[in-house]
């Protein structure tokens, strides 16, 4: 049975390391990891070469996804906004299959007409996520998005964060029984509150691979998934391996004894 396909969020090895080593030095660490997808951080990025990364990690069998902060729609305006152009080319530039960002500020007067029209004409699918906002990081704004998705036969998914419905108090199994079927990729991560009443993401315990798994059953069989949780340790390679493993497991079908 093929495994789903697992990326890693390289903003899971902490800002602070991954702009003193440069995004590229961990590629040859996923490759070795077993996983199959990197996914290059836009707010991380410091010297790096687009074009000499893009070369380096279809070397290594990997895919690229690239993750922006821009959201797609921007307060009191229909238009999309107008750095996707630009943001969909440097997508291209890294070699990435996908480009996520942020829904925005959706409303019934966005136009997604204008959206078809600049998706059309690129080669880069376009990934969009719910994020820790009051605007972005609600169900029903994006069961109102992927409505007119569907109308306009938009070739868009969504990125499912499991943890960031925390931030607006938002059920997570709500939000995937009603979401589930548009989802194309799954940020996975573990939330709790600190002492100072700060959310902050932690890697998962047994009960939030329970619940993922959970999740998952409303979602495409093999759905890409990612870890965007703290990797932090002496031996990163390690560390990686155990948890891409551990992501590729997830929703797969357990083999049970054939009875004779």
């Amino acid at each position: 049975m093929n495994k789903p396909p697992v990326s890693i969020s390289l903003s899971s090895y902490g800002a602070d390391l991954v702009r003193q080593r440069g995004q590229g030095s961990f590629i040859d660490i996923l490759a070795a990891a077993g996983a199959t997808r990197i996914e290059w951080r836009e707010e991380l990025l410091t010297v790096e070469d687009p074009v000499q990364l893009a070369d380096t990690t279809r070397a290594q069998g990997l895919e690229s996804v690239y993750s922006s902060p821009m959201e797609l729609w921007l307060a009191g305006q229909s238009k999309p906004n107008p750095e996707l152009i630009s943001t969909l080319r440097r997508a291209q530039a890294f070699g990435a299959k996908w480009l996520k960002v942020s829904l925005g500020y959706f409303t019934d007067n966005s136009d997604l007409q204008t959206l078809a029209h600049i998706l059309g004409k690129s080669a880069v699918r376009l990934f969009v996520e719910n994020d820790q906002t009051l605007h972005g990081g609600r169900i029903e704004p994006f069961q109102r998005f992927f409505t007119e998705v569907e109308q306009h036969k938009l070739p868009i998914k969504m990125t499912f964060d499991v943890g960031n419905w925390h931030w607006q108090d938002q059920s997570a199994a709500n939000a995937a029984r009603l979401l589930g079927r548009h989802v194309g990729y799954v940020h996975c991560k573990a939330v709790t509150r600190r002492a100072d009443g700060k959310l902050v993401a932690i890697p998962p315990c047994a009960s939030d691979l329970q619940l993922w798994e959970q999740l998952l059953r409303h979602m495409a069989q093999g759905v890409m998934r990612a870890a965007e949780y703290p990797l932090q340790g002496e031996d990163l390679l390690q560390l990686t391996t155990q948890h891409v493993a551990t992501l590729a497991r997830l929703g797969q079908p357990r083999l049970e004894r054939a009875h004779v």
